[in-house]
């Protein structure tokens, strides 16, 4: 059974700094993308940043040039670093991975229990 356990959330104030972890667990053959989402309360839960497999990234126009994904592949773990905070950043942010039980097998999407991030003013 595959888990994703993720950590590294927190209360920070505005313009301060926080470092999201996220680690999968269990037996699998590989993993093919793992991302980052978050949903503020009343809104829709939505894509922060993804990272391929090959290192390729991807992020939301509201998060370029303060947020950072990356991945140790070694660990099959993902981080997003985030910058220059916002109150409007706050969320609870989820981690997202693509993984392939066997060889033969596409893969499929697992979830994180989710983290919260609080910015305050």
């Amino acid at each position: 059974q595959v888990q994703l356990v993720e950590s590294g959330g927190g209360l920070v104030q505005a313009g301060g700094s926080l470092r999201l972890s996220c680690a999968a667990a269990g037996s699998f053959f590989s993993i093919n993308a793992m991302g980052w989402y978050r949903q503020a309360p009343g809104k829709q839960r939505e894509l922060v940043a993804t990272v391929t497999s090959g290192g390729s990234t991807n992020y939301a126009d509201s998060v370029k040039g303060r947020f950072t994904i990356s991945r140790d592949n070694a660990k099959n773990t993902v981080y997003l670093q985030m910058n220059s905070l916002k109150p409007e950043d706050t969320a609870l942010y989820y981690c997202n991975a693509d993984i392939r039980s066997s060889p033969w097998y596409q893969g499929r999407g697992y979830w994180g229990q989710g983290t919260q991030v609080t910015v305050s003013s």
